[in-house]
């Protein structure tokens, strides 16, 4: 397998977009779910079944690995509960509840936009 040369266009685009705050946040946020996910947890803490049960579509797998992926980029904590069955809760961090009023002004943005608009 060979490694992709440090100036190569895609390595130079990457370095740019990684220095634009529009682009990192997106780039943290982008998916199908995280933003889900970010948007549900604002609420408060929700076990990982809670949050199955509100982002129905979303498979075990998916959920999981978004769930890391957020948490890997501190903007969820993951918090086992030692009980019988194991229980896994997941919140927001400080760093991930900042993003909250960004959250709401997107799902006001859609409200206001999106003809075929639903509640998520």
């Amino acid at each position: 397998m060979t490694s992709r040369k440090q100036n190569s266009t895609n390595q130079l685009n990457n370095q740019v977009l990684q220095q634009c705050s529009v682009s990192f946040t997106l780039d943290k946020i982008s998916g199908r779910w995280k933003s889900l996910i970010l948007y549900n947890l604002r609420l408060g803490t929700l076990r990982y079944g809670q949050l199955k049960k509100i982002i129905p579509l979303i498979t075990e797998k998916m959920l999981a690995q978004q769930l890391r992926e957020l948490e890997a980029d501190n903007l969820v904590i993951r918090d086992e509960k030692s009980t019988v069955p194991l229980h896994v809760e997941y919140s927001l961090t400080e760093e991930g509840a900042s993003m909250t009023p960004i959250f709401i002004a997107m799902s006001e943005w859609g409200k206001k936009n999106n003809p075929n608009f639903k509640p998520c």
